[in-house]
């Protein structure tokens, strides 16, 4: 019941809101500066937020309260006392952060520090339908909480980067399309049964997540971040933030056009980027060409580079006609984006990257106007093939710098 003095003084109530609003997101900032340097100071804390150090120093013991941040050592100052050195304590929470392809899963295990503490693998060699890839995160995260029944109680949720565009519902529901896969809408909730808050994202953003929080895309305010696999996908990070668009699915490079009429696109359209440079349709073009090999995934793709590099013929058109066709769509990206970094990544991204940067680079620049085509870097990302699930852990990662505990 309001007494009378609350009566009398009616702004306090908003008052108090935004002081707690306020402090929230300074708290946030701090955490998330913390998580970012990995370790740092209160004085570099201060400088980085634009708080003072009184306020940097006091949010930093609160999140020490928390069981969230330690103090690790020192590291001498000019004449003063030694300077403590700030970092987040590894054991204050855990994520798991799921790669989820159309053949099955990778989910990996991270603690506060975003280090892998373990991994588990599903899945093989076939499509599989989402039934059984819901089965294959669920026996991949019970293989997980078996070897790591300690720190269970721990885990602050599971993120999934998957193959298609997903969408959150007014109600809060997410829900998958993968057209690609010729999946029905599929209901994030359908495929994990463990009792974990689940987030979800498009397999390429949450790439681009990690590549903007610790990888080739962090420092700058504008980069793309391509994913080449067997589907292509992009992230796209602009004014410091990652673009979602009206309801999450912007970014589909992938299936953009740049062929009317061209090659049949697995989406069911004809001529997307897809269709050139995902690895099946890199494969398919070396077969037609005379190409013998075995396998689809990274040693397929190994063996045609290296008998491009060995003087075949038929190879060496291939990989041309690759390096040309990525230099259009990469080139057209530019133009549209004007981003600092291009960054590659996916597992056919990266073999690309290894023995054809070079040369992708200078397509790409042929083919984007001269002035955004000399103001951007091209770069490989940084984690390898672990790079979406690393994305994946920091959506839960988020909900706790957010929001402090018992709040």
């Amino acid at each position: 019941m309001m007494g009378s003095d609350s009566a009398r003084r009616p702004v306090s109530a908003p008052e108090s809101a935004t002081v707690v609003s306020l402090r929230r997101t300074n708290r946030a900032h701090v955490l998330r500066q913390i998580v970012l340097a990995r370790q740092t100071t209160r004085a570099t804390i201060a400088a980085d937020t634009g708080l003072s150090l009184a306020s940097a120093t006091h949010l930093v013991s609160e999140l020490i309260a928390e069981g969230l941040v330690i103090e690790a050592g020192s590291k001498a100052s000019r004449g003063g006392r030694p300077i403590t050195l700030i970092e987040p304590r590894p054991d204050g929470a855990y994520f798991i952060g799921a790669d989820v392809g159309e053949r099955g899963v990778a989910v990996e295990l991270f603690d506060l520090s975003m280090t892998r503490v373990d991994r588990e693998f599903r899945g093989g060699r076939e499509p599989e339908a989402p039934e059984d890839i819901a089965h294959d995160l669920d026996d991949a995260i019970a293989a997980l909480r078996e070897r790591h029944p300690a720190i269970w109680p721990k885990v602050v949720g599971a993120g999934l980067g998957l193959p298609g565009i997903v969408e959150t519902e007014l109600d809060g529901r997410q829900v998958l399309y993968a057209q690609s896969l010729g999946w029905p809408p599929v209901r994030i909730s359908d495929l994990v049964s463990h009792e974990l808050p689940v987030y979800a994202e498009n397999g390429a953003k949450t790439q681009a997540k990690a590549e903007q929080w610790f990888g080739a895309a962090r420092g700058v305010d504008y980069a793309v971040v391509v994913l080449l696999g067997r589907g292509v996908g992009l992230g796209i990070i602009a004014g410091g933030s990652l673009q979602y668009g009206s309801t999450s699915s912007a970014a589909e490079w992938g299936h953009l056009k740049i062929e009317r009429a061209g090659r049949p696109c697995r989406c069911g359209a004809r001529g997307c980027v897809e269709a050139y440079v995902g690895a099946d349709a890199i494969l398919s073009a070396w077969a037609d060409a005379g190409g013998r090999f075995e396998g689809t995934g990274w040693h397929a793709l190994g063996a045609l580079l290296d008998a491009a590099d060995s003087g075949d013929a038929a190879a060496a058109g291939v990989v041309s006609d690759l390096v040309d066709t990525l230099g259009v769509a990469l080139g057209g990206l530019v133009n549209l984006t004007n981003p600092q970094r291009v960054v590659v990544g996916g597992w056919v991204g990266l073999r690309l990257m290894e023995s054809l940067a070079a040369r992708i680079d200078d397509a790409v620049r042929a083919n984007a106007l001269a002035r955004p085509g000399g103001q951007y870097e091209l770069l490989p990302a940084t984690f390898g093939g672990d790079t979406v699930a690393v994305g994946a852990a920091i959506m839960p990662l988020e909900t706790i710098i957010h929001a402090p505990r018992g709040s």
